[in-house]
């Protein structure tokens, strides 16, 4: 049990630091709304700058395909549309459950709207118990609880597509505008450090869905709440280079993990766009430059902006062929904003869809209960759990 008494005399310390932090941070925004000025006064200077010495800088920077000071009003979503949704939640395996096994279930929404149809609200769970599911990622040095959270990213766009290509179909006909979404980034970054075979085996089948997604012409969003990227601002550490050739890896790489262009860290994109858009706009479009898109198709590179949903600033990002294609772009921001509005500060898809996946404790004890009636019935023996989870489970204090 926590005992407050003791934790409320570090209360003052921790207060006055937070309001020293803020006071910086006031600080760091000027300098950040300085020098973003700069940038937009000349553009193509800085954005050449990029290109030649983009190899040899220390950080990813995104560049604006807009300008950079783009507010854009989102316009207001058509009256009939689909909206498509997956999350997914897990059990984790433990040595001191009954049977080494995890379980993943995806949560499937699918709302339509002035439509007059039913919404499909669902789940889909899977066991993963064969040797070959829980100790193929050791071979690559992966924990299986790790692996079992990136095979819930497959599944969760593999079902994404299936079940928004069954409804468009046959692909390319005339549906009413729909709207595939997933909760996070479209960005795979934790593959970039894994071994080949590994990162194949996750990635190639989430490019494949949404080629599928791509040839039915359903555009995918992924959306970012309370978003911590640095992609956008980290242009800006260009700028603030006291250097005339921005060279990192000659002139900064002994310099340890503060560098002398972090000059507005810890300035976040949303932080930035917050002070430079109103309710309902988004920004100019930026093309990432994560070094894991070197695997994606041409049309599948991810484009992001960030929106003023009300409520906060959320990052969106989109494939390229729907960045390029201004109409589906403003009807799928548009899909966005209602459903955030309808969700009271968060997409409701996303919301329901978590809401269908999650597993609770209850769930979890049901699972395992069900699970241990089955290997009885099966014959098998000593069946239970180890002494470490049943004394966990009660206590005689």
């Amino acid at each position: 049990m926590l005992d407050l008494t003791k934790l409320a005399g570090q209360m003052p310390a921790i207060s006055q630091h937070f309001h020293q932090e803020a006071q910086a941070s006031g600080q760091r925004l000027d300098r950040a709304r300085s020098l973003f000025a700069t940038l937009q006064e000349n553009q193509a200077h800085w954005l050449a700058q990029q290109e030649e010495w983009g190899d040899r800088l220390l950080f990813a920077t995104a560049t604006p395909t807009e300008p950079p000071d783009t507010a854009k009003l989102i316009p207001v979503p058509p009256a009939k549309h689909t909206v498509f949704a997956t999350d997914g939640s897990q059990i984790a395996p433990s040595h001191h459950e009954i049977a080494y096994c995890y379980l993943v279930n995806i949560g499937r929404v699918m709302l339509h709207y002035g439509q007059s149809l039913h919404p499909l609200l669902d789940n889909i769970p899977e066991v993963y118990y064969k040797a070959e599911d829980l100790y193929i990622s050791r071979q690559w040095g992966i924990r299986t609880e790790e692996w079992m959270g990136h095979r819930r990213t497959v599944s969760e766009a593999e079902m994404l597509a299936e079940m928004a290509c069954r409804w468009v179909n046959p692909p390319g006909a005339h549906h009413d505008p729909n709207l595939a979404m997933v909760d996070g980034s479209l960005i795979y970054w934790f593959l970039e450090t894994l071994p080949k075979e590994a990162r194949d085996t996750l990635l190639l089948p989430i490019l494949a869905a949404w080629e599928k997604l791509y040839e039915a012409k359903i555009p995918l969003m992924g959306y970012l709440s309370s978003a911590r990227s640095g992609e956008a601002t980290n242009l800006l550490r260009l700028l603030a280079c006291p250097f005339e050739q921005p060279d990192c890896h000659h002139h900064c790489h002994h310099q340890g993990d503060r560098l002398p262009c972090q000059v507005i860290e810890p300035i976040r994109d949303a932080t930035l766009w917050s002070h430079l858009l109103t309710p309902g706009q988004r920004s100019g479009l930026w093309r990432s430059s994560a070094k894991i898109l070197d695997l994606y198709p041409e049309h599948l590179q991810i484009y992001f902006c960030y929106v003023h949903v009300g409520s906060e600033i959320g990052r969106v990002e989109v494939p390229r062929w729907v960045a390029e294609d201004q109409a589906l772009l403003n009807q799928a921001l548009g899909i966005l904003l209602a459903q955030v509005h309808k969700g009271y500060g968060y997409p409701v898809a996303l919301a329901e869809s978590h809401n269908m996946a999650v597993v609770r404790g209850g769930d979890r004890a049901r699972f395992f209960a069900l699970l241990e009636q089955q290997m009885i019935r099966a014959g098998l023996q000593n069946v239970g759990t180890s002494y470490k989870e049943t004394r966990k489970r009660g206590s005689i204090a």
